[in-house]
């Protein structure tokens, strides 16, 4: 009976530290990814212009998939006993993404998308070192996913910026 785990004991080959530096990043991810969908989402119910009906079907793509994204990395957080951030004062907070203040212009949309992209495949990609490191493969998987999304969703909007 004494070799019993703790009733809330996590022992999954990661110790508390790493797992609370691992919980940390992904809420940083968490939040850009957050914020990036609400953006995403915003520009969806706002774009106007000659492109409209374009910009409109593809915002709805990218923000359903951010959308999905959301609860993976915060059951990720929970997987490793740590809670997720889930306010919007804590998202801003940690998030790199600042708020769009206004409605811009339809490519001045694009162009806020593509810079929110690549800022949470950074995120991302900053905290993948570590969970190398540490050996936790659902993560880095996970991480994977996400930059593999964010990194050809921002090639597919900076492709609109071109002549």
């Amino acid at each position: 009976m004494n070799n019993l785990p703790r009733q809330n004991s996590i022992d999954i080959g990661i110790n508390d530290a790493n797992r609370m530096q691992i919980a940390q990043g992904l809420s940083v991810l968490l939040a850009d990814s957050y914020t990036l969908y609400l953006m995403t989402h915003n520009f969806h119910w706002n774009v106007t212009g000659p492109h409209f009906n374009t910009l409109h079907t593809m915002f709805m793509a990218q923000y359903t998939e951010q959308w999905n994204a959301l609860d993976l990395i915060a059951e990720r957080i929970r997987s490793l006993g740590h809670h997720a951030p889930g306010t919007y004062k804590e998202f801003v907070r940690l998030s790199s993404i600042a708020e769009v203040e206004g409605t811009p212009k339809a490519m001045d949309m694009v162009r806020y998308l593509v810079k929110a992209q690549e800022a949470t495949a950074k995120t991302a990609r900053n905290l993948f070192g570590f969970v190398s490191e540490v050996n936790d493969q659902p993560t880095a998987d996970l991480l994977t996913q996400r930059l593999q999304v964010h990194e050809k969703t921002a090639w597919m909007l900076r492709s609109l910026l071109e002549d």
